[in-house]
């Protein structure tokens, strides 16, 4: 067992990969004993799933984006009490995919709403909850939009703008800057066993220090 539970989550924009790599990377530390769980936001429990449904409709295209901001924050508290706190508490490895920096960069400052509204919203919703480490999947918004264009069920934000998605691309790195002690980032745009492989090395540093 480790010495504290420790909280892991993957970034990037849209395209980048993270779902892949996220859970892949999840698969090997599994399979070399850890006591590791894999969620992911919006959603992670029924409940939290239940708002990502609405969040992400194709048909709710009416939506404010500060609604859009409430409901994120929403899902997240759900997701945490019911998931990701009982796992940190019982000294597990949290792997997931995508968190507050999310919320940060898509209504913060890809909807314009602002960095700091979002982020306070957050903090009422995760306390002092925050990732020890995040792997940001760097990656051009254009070539993380290639990789989408074919997929089957778009959702309400794989629809957006080429202009959206470049505006999350250098929100982004606002937000790497701002937490730039946690941030670690990996080239997405190459084999995904390389990806994989760096990721996996990134975050067994840090979980070998708690061993």
């Amino acid at each position: 067992m480790l010495k504290k539970g420790l909280f892991i989550t993957f970034e990037g924009p849209d395209g980048s990969g993270k779902t892949t790599v996220s859970s892949k990377v999840y698969e090997k530390l599994q399979a070399k004993g850890y006591d590791v769980i894999y969620t992911r936001e919006p959603g992670g429990s029924d409940i939290a799933e239940q708002i990502r449904g609405i969040i992400l409709d194709s048909k709710n295209t009416a939506m404010d984006a500060k609604t859009e901001a409430l409901l994120y924050a929403a899902s997240r508290r759900q997701h945490l009490v019911e998931k990701v706190i009982p796992a940190l508490n019982a000294h597990k490895i949290v792997i997931c995919d995508r968190f507050v920096d999310s919320s940060l960069v898509y209504q913060g400052i890809a909807r314009d709403i602002g960095v700091e509204p979002v982020f306070a919203i957050n903090k009422f919703a995760i306390a002092e909850y925050m990732p020890d480490l995040t792997i940001y999947l760097n990656i051009s918004a254009s070539k993380g939009l290639e990789r989408i264009i074919n997929r089957q069920n778009k959702d309400r934000l794989d629809q957006e703008t080429l202009s959206f998605h470049q505006a999350v691309e250098s929100g982004y790195q606002k937000i790497i800057e701002m937490f730039k002690d946690r941030y670690h980032l990996v080239d997405a745009d190459r084999d995904i066993t390389l990806i994989v492989n760096d990721a996996y090395d990134i975050i067994k540093e840090l979980v070998d220090k708690y061993v």
